[in-house]
């Protein structure tokens, strides 16, 4: 489902935030992100609370990384911390541990060669 998630999010950085809910239509009409109506449903969920909570996640980030800001990283490693970072500060269901080491591995199957140690870099200064 988090991989799931990740694909729905990374739409944000294509699509004006009017059109989000028509995105989400149609990620969910396509077949190969088809799932059960309850797995769409919490995914769906999750994912207008990542939205809601957009600009605090990007403040967070530009205030933990020095030298970097949201608008220098690659889209998949932005996709990708924005999802860890929400689970980190917003979601207690998550144990800090368990959303860091999902996040480095949906950079390495993503990402490119170096999105693994960034990810994992980066949110380190969250845990």
């Amino acid at each position: 489902m988090r991989e799931r998630l990740f694909k729905l999010l990374f739409r944000v950085e294509f699509n004006p935030k009017d059109e989000m809910a028509e995105q989400e239509t149609f990620f969910f009409e396509s077949e190969e992100n088809a799932g059960s109506e309850e797995d769409n449903a919490q995914i769906s969920e999750k994912f207008n609370r990542i939205i809601e909570k957009l600009e605090e996640i990007d403040q967070a980030l530009n205030e933990k990384v020095q030298g970097w800001d949201t608008g220098r990283m690659g889209k998949v490693d932005l996709t990708i911390l924005r999802l860890a970072v929400y689970e980190v500060i917003y979601d207690e269901s998550i144990p800090t541990g368990v959303a860091i080491n999902e996040a480095v591995e949906l950079a390495k199957k993503f990402g490119q060669d170096s999105s693994p140690s960034f990810v994992n870099g980066v949110l380190a200064k969250f845990a």
